[in-house]
């Protein structure tokens, strides 16, 4: 099918970021030290988060992968050098391998008051960091059937930015234990599928009709149409170590959304699978990483996870090109090869027994390839 206009297939992507204390190695407040001073060179990219030693970036809206990689590379570089001048270093890991959630400080803000006050410890404790995805959408029709067919394909995806295996000093037999910890908030997980964006416009009316949420951006789902952009974003993964691995994976979120569409337009659907059997692989993904099995509903049977990605970038392969992304994609291979973050720092902690080590290899590894 000829002359499919993937234009609209924009990207737009958010990374969260540790900062630490070089002599610990511990989580450190930067009492937004890094936000005022990166503020004044990259205006609203760069933000706070809830607990204090966390940076929020995000990038302009991108036409393609390498504008991307442009955008990303400048924030890190930007956020690593402000970082440095103040004493602080930054890294890019799920979880913070042994920094605990009961010493941080929390930022004084409204915001995040109100969630405190509403859950708590869950709250407290939620100390990750996460990549957000934003694919762009030529309507939120059309953004509404892409993230209900896309949702089969998250764990395989999540699998290969699996980044956080520690949590509090242990080995957490995880490869991306920061799921974990966020599954004790509400309305997270694998969403279930909406006929039409006027049954999630409704759901997310009665949401706030009966006081559940005050905005739809408190629906914190794996995926969802974004309430306000003409999105679909995806939220599922732990923030890569390197800039390479996240412009990557946000390539192959932007291939399976342009390869759903380039079906639509033929006139065919992506079968679509239920939230508990989506789950089944997610948890899969989260406990073994591209190193274990994942179902094939189709086949109904166990395949190797590697397999299963192999063949999602022979799904994606008919649209990477017109999208400008096959160099990003054919990255996949030597990431397969090489391991995923949490693949990386196992095999520091194996080598070193020591959890210092590995966080100063997260540390390493930040501006690692820029």
């Amino acid at each position: 099918m000829a002359n499919i206009n993937f234009s609209h297939f924009t990207l737009g992507i958010e990374e969260e970021y540790m900062v630490l204390d070089p002599a610990s190695r511990e989580l450190k407040s930067h009492q937004q030290k890094i936000v005022t001073e990166g503020q004044k060179v990259i205006k609203d990219k760069v933000k706070a988060e809830m607990h204090q030693a966390v940076v929020e970036v995000g990038t302009d809206v991108c036409r393609n992968v390498d504008e991307a990689h442009k955008d990303v590379s400048n924030l890190r570089r930007t956020i690593s050098h402000i970082a440095g001048d103040l004493g602080f270093w930054v890294g890019a890991s799920g979880t913070h391998p042994f920094s605990h959630w009961e010493s941080q400080l929390i930022t004084d803000h409204a915001r995040y008051k109100e969630i405190l006050d509403v859950l708590q410890d869950a709250a407290r404790s939620n100390l990750i960091f996460g990549l957000h995805v934003h694919v762009g959408m030529e309507s939120r029709e059309m953004a509404n059937h892409i993230a209900n067919s896309t949702r089969y394909f998250l764990p395989h995806i999540y699998a290969l930015s699996t980044n956080s295996p520690f949590w509090e000093g242990r080995n957490t037999g995880y490869k991306s234990y920061r799921t974990k910890v966020f599954d004790k908030f509400p309305r997270t997980g694998i969403p279930e599928t909406f006929d039409t964006i006027e049954d999630y416009d409704n759901f997310v009316k009665l949401l706030v009709k009966t006081n559940c949420i005050d905005n739809a951006k408190k629906i914190w789902w794996d995926l969802r149409v974004h309430p306000f952009f003409n999105t679909v974003e995806f939220r599922i993964c732990d923030v890569p170590l390197t800039v390479q691995e996240t412009i990557t994976i946000a390539a192959l979120f932007q291939g399976v959304c342009a390869k759903i569409y380039k079906l639509r337009l033929q006139n065919l659907n992506f079968i679509q699978y239920s939230r508990a059997l989506i789950n089944e692989n997610k948890w899969r993904a989260s406990r073994y990483g591209i190193d274990g099995l994942l179902i094939d509903f189709g086949k109904e049977e166990e395949i190797n996870t590697r397999v299963l990605i192999y063949e999602l970038l022979d799904f994606v392969d008919d649209v990477v090109d017109e999208l400008g992304s096959r160099h990003a994609i054919n990255y996949i291979t030597k990431l397969m090869e090489e391991g995923t973050g949490a693949d990386r720092q196992l095999k520091v902690f194996q080598q070193t027994g020591s959890l210092v080590h590995v966080v100063d290899y997260i540390h390493s590894q930040f501006l690692a390839g820029i």
